[in-house]
């Protein structure tokens, strides 16, 4: 089994210009995976791409890194990533190479501390390498582990509660809001930073189904609306959206407010409208909140409940370590014992050997009826002789003394002459 190691470049080092240059979506992934496999040869893949990082896991004697990047520059049409080098971490250890992904699939390692969406990038990724069988025993076994962790993480710790995000948060006060409105109408206008993260949030939710962009620069709008499946609203007509919306949602970048008192009380606002201020400066006067019917929440308290869900998962981060590091001395352990495997085969192999050996000399002298009950009791007697071998084995793994236990075995049971086991 071939040490495990990783070539990762995230947000961490990489500013978006470079890591928009080499993203790779699904088909990209696949391309990818099959060039490392089939063409390079390596194993137990992982090709990870998104917003965030574009990561790739390996098992290989050597470094190859150089070789990925490179292969990487070609599929993605780049003359020379050389160039890009220093924004990749190469991670040639396999204990490291083992955390990091560990904490890249539990949210860790990402912009926003415990991101729910990380780990089913994760599995994704996981299932092209599958597809591709590109994913060796180490690497079933490894992402197995993490699901597993993942699982306990949920269960166990409060990592995943919350908004940890501005926009996220955004989406959850909308939520709370809207919960007893049928159906109801969303209007994002302004496409800031803040503003776009939300549309696609709202893109994602499986809770509104009406929501509506409008921004000055109809093409911006366009592009975000076919990302989110959402609507586009001319911005000529946004007084009749506003009118007709639920919830309205600021992200306009403007040094004063463009919503003002005089514009929301032509509204004629008969039961209540929400209206969510993303914007610094303020781009909903403050006045707004005086007109009958009219509800309003600024950046601060959005803020506020993501600071107290990100306070929370980061008290909850010891706990999480605590829970990986239990996980990866399990996978540990399970690493060594699988160094002793081809051994304990060819033990088995041995033993049957001489086991049939024996049953063919006595075969003509029994009756069927006695041959089967031969054959069943020297297999239950096999099994009894094996199990303290095996034991002792998986103890001296863990003690990191296998070597010489299989010397002796080997010694003892001419284990050479057994073929190899794969």
């Amino acid at each position: 089994m071939h040490p495990f190691k990783a070539v990762s470049l995230s947000f961490k080092k990489a500013p978006l210009a470079i890591r928009e240059l080499i993203a790779l979506d699904e088909a990209a992934c696949r391309r990818f995976l099959y060039t490392l496999h089939h063409d390079l040869g390596l194993n137990d893949l992982l090709v990870l791409s998104t917003c965030n990082r574009t990561e790739v896991y390996y098992s290989a004697d050597r470094d190859q890194s150089p070789t990925i990047i490179e292969a990487l520059g070609q599929l993605k049409g780049l003359a020379d990533l050389s160039e890009h080098f220093a924004y990749f971490d190469i991670l040639d250890n396999e204990q490291e190479a083992v955390q990091h992904l560990f904490e890249v699939a539990m949210g860790l390692d990402a912009q926003v501390v415990g991101d729910l969406q990380i780990s089913n990038q994760v599995k994704n990724a996981y299932q092209w390498s599958a597809d591709e069988d590109a994913a060796g025993p180490f690497l079933h076994r490894l992402l197995h582990t993490i699901f597993f962790t993942n699982k306990r993480v949920q269960q166990e710790t409060s990592f995943r509660d919350g908004a940890a995000s501005t926009s996220y948060a955004a989406l959850e006060l909308v939520e709370e809001l809207t919960a007893d409105v049928a159906n109801p109408r969303v209007l994002v206008v302004g496409l800031g930073e803040i503003g776009a993260d939300v549309c696609r949030h709202l893109g994602d939710s499986k809770i509104f189904h009406d929501v509506t962009i409008c921004n000055r620069t109809r093409s911006k709008a366009e592009l975000l609306a076919a990302e989110c499946g959402v609507k586009v609203l001319d911005f000529e007509d946004l007084v009749q959206g506003l009118k007709e919306a639920d919830v309205v949602i600021s992200s306009i970048a403007h040094h004063t407010p463009f919503f003002t008192r005089e514009l929301v009380e032509h509204l004629d606002v008969l039961s209540y409208k929400f209206f969510i201020d993303l914007s610094v400066p303020r781009s909903i006067e403050a006045d707004v909140e005086k007109v009958p019917g009219i509800l309003m929440y600024n950046i601060d308290a959005i803020q506020s409940k993501a600071s107290a869900a990100l306070q929370q998962r980061l008290d909850a981060v010891p706990h999480v370590r605590a829970i990986i590091a239990e996980s990866i001395a399990g996978l540990a352990d399970w690493a060594k014992e699988m160094m002793v495997s081809p051994t304990i085969q060819k033990l088995k192999n041995a033993l049957e050997q001489i086991r049939q050996e024996e049953m063919d000399r006595f075969q003509k002298k029994l009756t069927p009826e006695e041959a089967k009950r031969v054959d069943e009791v020297t297999k239950s007697l096999m099994q009894k002789i094996l199990k303290q071998p095996v034991l002792q084995l998986k103890a001296a793994c863990k003690r990191g003394e296998a070597d010489q236990l299989i010397d002796t075995l080997t010694d003892l049971f001419d284990l050479e002459r057994q073929p190899n086991v794969a």
